[in-house]
C-alpha cells in the first residue's frame, strides 16, 4: 500500500472558502456557517481508504472531545466516485452515520475544494484558527495501518490544546499519510 504525503501548505495560508452537500442532512454547507470562532478543523477524508479506516473511531473519539471546547470540524470527500464508487456520497451518508461522526460530511464533486486546499491524501487535516489562519496542517498522530501504535490524536491534539491556550502551535509539523485523492483524468 503506497502512501502519499500530505503537501504541508504554508502556516498562515487564509482557509479557501466552500459550499457543499452534507450527504447526511442533505443541506448545502459553507465553511462561514461551520466556522469557528475557537479553532475549525477542515478533513479530507473518504470511505474506501485504509488509513482513513484505521483513524475513523479516534478520529470520532476526537472530535467528540474538542466539539465541547468550541472547535468545529468538517469532513470533506473528494474522490472520483466513477473510479471508486464506495466514497459515492449515499455511502458517504452510511459511513457517517455508522461511525457516528459528530460532524458534517460533504461532497466534493467537482474536486475543486480539494485543489483550493492543496489536499493530497486521506486523511489530511488542516486547523486554523478563529481567524481562518492554518496554524497545523499534517498527521493526527504516527499511527499507521500495521504500524502497531494506537490511534491517539496526539499531533493535532498538541495543535488544538495550545491554539484554544492561547499559545504558538508548535510549527514542527509532520505530513500526513494516506491514500492519495483519487483525481478524475
Amino acid at each position: 500500500m503506497a502512501a502519499t504525503p500530505s503537501n504541508m501548505i504554508p502556516l498562515g495560508t487564509q482557509a479557501p472558502q466552500f459550499n457543499l452537500p452534507d450527504t447526511v442532512s442533505g443541506q448545502m454547507m459553507s465553511l462561514k456557517q461551520l466556522k469557528s470562532d475557537q479553532a475549525t478543523v477542515v478533513m479530507f477524508l473518504c470511505n474506501h481508504c485504509p488509513y482513513v479506516k484505521h483513524v475513523n473511531a479516534g478520529l470520532v473519539e476526537l472530535a467528540n472531545d474538542y466539539l465541547t471546547l468550541g472547535v468545529s470540524f468538517v469532513g470533506i470527500s473528494s474522490n472520483d466516485v466513477e473510479a471508486y464508487p464506495e466514497d459515492g456520497p449515499e455511502q458517504m451518508k452510511e459511513v457517517a452515520q455508522k461511525l457516528g461522526y459528530p460532524f458534517p460530511y460533504l461532497y466534493d464533486e467537482s474536486q475543486e475544494v480539494a485543489r483550493d486546499y492543496q489536499a493530497a491524501c486521506t486523511p489530511d487535516f488542516y486547523l486554523f484558527d478563529g481567524e481562518m489562519k492554518l496554524v497545523y496542517r499534517g498527521q493526527m498522530d504516527g499511527s499507521r495501518p500495521n504500524s502497531g501504535q494506537p490511534v491517539t490524536g496526539q499531533d493535532l491534539r498538541a495543535a488544538l490544546d495550545s491554539l484554544l491556550a492561547g499559545r504558538p502551535v508548535n510549527p514542527d509539523q509532520k505530513a500526513s499519510m494516506g491514500c492519495n485523492i483519487k483525481w478524475r483524468e
